[in-house]
């Protein structure tokens, strides 16, 4: 029998890459991706498709979750909040979205149950991210259990962070040696047209790129 595994791919580098990964791994994927009132949800959406296209999935899901613009918090769902723009926070950043993976895992569950899968695949990056608690090691081992415990007895689900341990070169690095199109996928917090270039997200992302020595294709405002 296939090997079957839901990939959560929002659009990103990170998402994406682990779905490659997934793919490489022999899986039959099943893609899910979540409309939650982000700023750049239109441009993510389109990252998510053209991925979609190019791996050939079949079967995917788009998933809208309103109440995170509802609850607010977070710069990236709050208009009011500005994104941060002059290099890293400390702590845990304004950026950080109340218990968003832990939200879109739970989901993911329930897709992967319907769906007969054996794993679920998150590109959470504990190593070089931007201090999110929802993304570390620590809490995909805690919450494997819980909803291992929450599940049908049938039910047995792994979930895979191949990108947890590493730097955002070698995530880079990484894609190039299984041609992803980073071309296609999208990073920015604040803009759809062209990445800002000062986000936090941009700047991870762009030196990650700069230590792997390749060129980022995707159109930036400040590089």
């Amino acid at each position: 029998m296939k090997k079957r595994a839901v990939c959560i791919l929002s659009g990103g580098m990170d998402s994406t890459l682990a779905s490659y990964m997934a793919k490489d791994e022999g899986y039959d994927i099943i893609a899910v991706h979540f409309n939650y009132g982000q700023r750049t949800e239109k441009r993510e959406l389109k990252a998510f498709r053209d991925i979609c296209e190019d791996l050939q999935i079949k079967e995917k899901y788009e998933i809208d979750i309103p109440f995170f613009t509802q609850i607010g918090a977070s710069a990236l769902t709050d208009k009011s909040i500005d994104v941060p723009v002059d290099g890293l926070e400390s702590g845990v950043p304004i950026t950080y979205v109340p218990f968003r993976n832990g939200i879109f895992l739970s989901i993911a569950t329930a897709i992967a149950e319907k769906e007969s899968a054996n794993a679920l695949f998150i590109g959470v990056v504990e190593e070089d991210s931007s201090g999110y608690p929802d993304c570390t090691d620590d809490f995909i081992k805690s919450i494997t259990n819980t909803i291992n415990v929450g599940t049908k007895e049938s039910t047995v689900l792994e979930i895979k962070t191949p990108l947890v341990h590493l730097m955002k070169d070698e995530i880079v690095l990484k894609a190039l040696e299984l041609n992803v199109p980073l071309n296609l996928t999208w990073s920015c917090y604040k803009e759809e047209e062209e990445a800002c270039g000062v986000c936090d997200s941009c700047r991870l992302r762009l030196n990650g790129f700069k230590k792997a020595n390749s060129e980022d294709k995707i159109p930036y405002k400040v590089k």
